[in-house]
């Protein structure tokens, strides 16, 4: 039986293919050198930026945990003999620090409640609403944010003396709405711009106001981002350190950072570090277990930057 020569030529074409298909799969398993230890560093490099982020944050715990006759003995040790809870006790039974974390609480919330409602407005008018000089009205805004906090201190120490808010939550309030306020803006502005215009439309066709609009139709689509500013707001708040020390001078004012900087040791000039880090460690808590809750839509708020419709 003979077999047909266009048979034959199909056959060899496809052994042909078959070969260099494995012969190009060989290749490519076997990484080069090169490939190798590009591989290799680039792992070593994530390694060095992971270990370089968290050990401050393992290092404050640890010495918060550490005796203070062993905190500064050599060599290092990366992890006490013995474990208290001194320095957590003597935060806790600090007055003076419970009462700075309840002011940053109260100062911290406020700021967040005040920098989305002033801020969803602002960005509700800048992205939806059309009006001469828009763009100029937003980069304004935006150059609020280019001077560095020590570069206002003064003209701002100066308002709170005579507008009576120095030494006063409130005022402290008013000082950071100077710099959370301007990134809500910003940020809310640009997904009020990435709605479609159908959305908003359809609802004042159908009789509703724009403010109504705004809050039934449009709110509800940029929680992600709104979620988002609110939390960077909460931190910049929850963590400010220069305003807080310059603008509050007794224990009824005062914020968490500063209460950390006025922990005092038993003896004089003695400086208190593991107190310190315990008390840094209690108000990292917070910030942690809020980014932990959220994250989903911190992720949603970072990503999202239209809405399909």
């Amino acid at each position: 039986m003979s077999i047909e020569p266009n048979r034959i030529n199909s056959i060899q074409t496809s052994e042909s293919e078959l070969e260099q298909i494995r012969s190009s799969y060989t290749k490519s398993s076997k990484s080069s050198l090169p490939d190798i230890l590009g591989k290799v560093g680039f792992w070593l490099l994530i390694a060095f930026i992971v270990v370089y982020t968290l050990f401050p944050f393992y290092w404050a715990i640890v010495s918060s945990l550490t005796p203070t006759n062993d905190l500064f003995v050599t060599p290092v040790r990366f992890w006490p003999q013995s474990v208290t809870l001194d320095h957590y006790r003597t935060v806790f039974t600090d007055g003076g620090f419970m009462r700075a974390l309840l002011n940053s609480a109260i100062v911290s919330f406020s700021v967040v409640v005040l920098a989305l409602l002033l801020g969803t407005l602002g960005a509700y008018a800048l992205g939806r609403l059309h009006f001469r000089g828009r763009t100029v009205v937003l980069y304004l805004i935006l150059s609020m944010t280019m001077f560095p906090a020590i570069a206002i201190l003064g003209s701002l120490f100066q308002m709170m003396q005579n507008f009576g808010a120095y030494n006063t939550l409130w005022g402290l309030v008013i000082v950071y709405l100077t710099f959370t306020l301007p990134f809500t803006v910003w940020v809310l502005t640009n997904f009020f711009r990435a709605m479609p215009a159908e959305l908003e439309q359809a609802a004042l066709v159908d009789g509703a106001t724009p403010m109504r609009a705004l809050w039934d139709i449009l709110m509800p689509l940029a929680i992600p981002g709104m979620v988002t500013t609110a939390l960077l707001a909460f931190i910049a708040a929850w963590s400010e350190y220069l305003y807080a020390r310059t603008f509050t001078l007794t224990n009824s004012s005062k914020t968490v950072q500063v209460a950390i900087a006025d922990f005092t040791g038993n003896q004089q000039f003695e400086l208190p570090f593991a107190v310190r880090m315990a008390a840094a460690v209690v108000v990292t808590v917070p910030l942690l277990v809020g980014v932990l809750l959220v994250q989903k839509r911190i992720i949603a708020g970072l990503t999202a930057g239209a809405v399909k419709g």
